[in-house]
């Protein structure tokens, strides 16, 4: 392995010589207190930044086993590093040249604390990956500001981000033991019969729609309702009290901007970790739980949504229904009989989002129009069914249909950001205005078929290139010639989820047989992943991809419109 002097002298050797030259850099360097690797090289100053990876032994880190005890603290560990080292690179950055010359970047986390590719942490070592646009003036070599980059800006920014004395003891302490209260806690609600809890004094109400730090000011402090508070003794925080939200069916009611869809936007977060200070530190929600909307347009494949839709006209088979360009009542089932394949056990659902025809049929309209002129049996009919016999709860935002009061458990309304339990009194409004209408759901749910996505449907290929993947932003992937839309999968958070779905579907296609169910797909990859980490589905090292669920990933794969599948 070369070291530092070696590096030092091949950058000033080949100053001034065409881009290309760059490709000389051996691939490993030692820098003293630590290993500099080179994986890729860009082709030009325009391109994308080269790809670098440093090696740290914990001999120099200074990171001990109780910072790693857990899987939950080794995350949070190697979240804190990340953040630590694009703060120092942003710091270091200064343009050194034409295009990206003089980028020193890692990947950004936001308010969650994710699984990442960016950084490894083991009680052996620390491993960074990062990008460097390595400087040119025009196409030609910089290389005395590469050997400054490389050979002394490099070294800063490990020692003050990588290694523990740089670093602040007290933060260290709470972002390690925020996220392990964090699992704890979500790790105790199917034990207490909850699928959701929010703590006291939680701040749900972010800073703008695209800003999701915590509101600063006029933010309202959650405090629940005496009626529904639980406690919990955690690791770290000790006794914490909040709301619990119990299994079966909820309602979250109030009038409009008095919070209904705060809370539920801070439950569909719940099911992540998030930063000390983020106000929804102590906000979780069981794992399995998936947002459902209404998303005109979407493709669907071999979905059997029979038990919400049926008899459509012409004939056309809703048990194994097909569509390049679904409805909003059709997606939305699709959707939910989807999220239970997958393996959901809690539905959210906002009606602002949803179809209106899905969520309800009331009676005045039964009159109009006859059951068997109407295919659609309103989630109304169906959702107490979905609890009692699939187990699946749902917590569902309701401001303009008291008729689901008639099937609630739980009714929590929202007043000015702040909660109170309406059950009893929601109880007592349906007993004394009846509906009226007949509910047409049947005397059971129905089935949720297991399918079988064929391989022959997943063409990465494009031109001469056997795998052609692409990522643009947080809701769109190009896999291969086709374009997969997210932008209404809510509980993806992160550019990198995206770019780790991606290459997800790719690297499944090996478990596609024609005889695998995309449940037990989805079983396989969560085993790799938690077995390999990120690097299990790619097949390079790249500090670019976050961990995502398998709700994601299924939906992603829904949404490919080439899928074919076997029932």
């Amino acid at each position: 392995m070369r070291d530092r002097r070696d590096l030092e002298e091949l950058l000033r050797r080949i100053d001034g010589r065409g881009y290309p030259a760059y490709k000389d850099l051996d691939r490993r360097y030692d820098l003293g207190d630590f290993e500099l690797r080179i994986d890729h090289v860009q082709g030009d100053p325009f391109a994308s930044p080269s790809r670098l990876r440093v090696i740290v032994d914990q001999a120099v880190a200074g990171f001990g086993p109780r910072d790693m005890a857990t899987r939950a603290r080794t995350r949070a560990l190697c979240d804190l590093l990340c953040r630590a080292f694009g703060r120092q690179a942003a710091r270091a950055w200064e343009r050194r040249g034409s295009g990206k010359s003089g980028v020193v970047d890692m990947a950004r986390p936001g308010q969650e604390v994710l699984e990442r590719s960016a950084v490894l942490v083991d009680e052996g070592q620390i491993e960074a990956r990062f990008v460097v646009g390595l400087p040119a003036r025009g196409r030609r070599v910089l290389g005395r500001q590469a050997a400054a980059m490389l050979c002394e800006d490099l070294p800063g920014i490990v020692a003050r981000s990588l290694c523990r004395d740089a670093l602040d003891e007290d933060e260290i302490v709470r972002h390690l033991d925020a996220v392990e209260d964090a699992v704890a806690l979500r790790g105790g609600l199917r034990e207490r019969g909850l699928v959701a809890f929010v703590a006291d004094g939680a701040v749900l109400p972010r800073r703008t729609g695209v800003d999701d730090r915590p509101m600063e000011e006029s933010a309202v402090p959650f405090r629940s309702p005496e009626s529904l508070r639980v406690a919990f003794e955690l690791p770290h925080a000790g006794r914490v009290e909040g709301m619990g939200i119990p299994e079966g069916v909820t309602l979250i009611v109030g009038g409009g901007y008095h919070g209904k869809s705060t809370l539920l936007r801070a439950l569909e977060r719940g099911v992540y970790d998030h930063l000390p200070g983020d106000g929804r530190e102590l906000v979780v929600t069981v794992p399995e739980a998936v947002k459902i909307r209404a998303e005109d347009g979407r493709s669907v494949a071999g979905v059997d949504i029979s038990p919400f839709i049926d008899r459509l006209p012409m004939g056309r088979d809703t048990r194994s229904f097909s569509s390049a360009d679904a409805s909003g009542s059709t997606s939305q089932a699709a959707g939910i009989v989807e999220a239970v394949e997958a393996g959901a056990r809690l539905l959210l659902l906002d009606e602002d989002t949803s179809a209106t025809n899905f969520l309800i049929r009331d009676h005045r309209m039964q009159e109009l129009i006859r059951k068997d002129a109407e295919p659609i049996t309103p989630l109304l009919d169906k959702v107490r069914q979905l609890h009692l016999e699939l187990g699946v709860s749902t917590i569902l935002v309701m401001g303009g249909s008291g008729d689901y009061f008639d099937v609630a458990d739980t009714v929590v309304a929202m007043e000015a950001y702040l909660p109170w339990d309406a059950t009893g009194q929601a109880r007592r409004i349906a007993e004394r205005f009846v509906a009226g209408r007949t509910s047409e759901g049947g005397d059971r749910f129905g089935s949720v078929a297991d399918r079988r996505p064929l391989r022959r449907s997943l063409d990465p290929r494009r031109g001469r290139r056997d795998v052609s993947l692409k990522v643009r932003g947080i809701d769109t992937i190009v896999f291969g010639k086709d374009e997969i839309d997210l932008a209404a999968v809510e509980q993806l958070v992160d550019a990198c989820q995206t770019r780790a779905i991606a290459e997800a579907l790719e690297s499944l296609r090996r478990h596609l047989d024609g005889e695998t169910t995309l449940a037990e797909v989805l079983d396989r990859v969560e085993a790799e992943l938690d077995a390999g980490g990120l690097d299990a589905v790619q097949s390079r090292p790249a500090g670019d991809l976050a961990r995502f669920r398998r709700f994601e990933l299924a939906a992603a794969l829904n949404r490919l419109r080439t899928l074919q599948v076997r029932c």
